[in-house]
């Protein structure tokens, strides 16, 4: 499954991002929806979900991330809704680790 979420805030680490294999972070937006997906290996096998997707927050939860990767980039987002089936467009697409 996925989860849409609302990009509340990010540090200015993000945008400092320079190597080749991070430079994702930059584009980074507050106010942007992003789409992240729950796949093996991070999904649990109990729960059949993946930590952090926002499961039992409604609209207003601020809830926090951390890019793999770099630390330092970090911020907070707010849960939209959860589709089923992915769509996510391959622009601001993320998965769960």
């Amino acid at each position: 499954y996925c989860v849409e979420f609302r990009t509340e805030s990010l540090s200015q680490h993000c945008a400092s991002e320079t190597r080749p294999y991070a430079r994702w972070m930059q584009y980074l937006r507050e106010g942007h929806t992003v789409c992240v997906a729950c796949q093996p290996p991070a999904i649990s096998t109990d729960t059949q979900r993946c930590s952090g997707d926002g499961h039992n927050a409604d609209g207003d939860k601020i809830l926090h991330w951390e890019a793999i990767g770099n630390s330092q980039c970090q911020g907070t987002w707010k849960k939209i809704r959860q589709l089923e089936h992915c769509s996510c467009p391959l622009v601001h697409s993320f998965i769960f680790t």
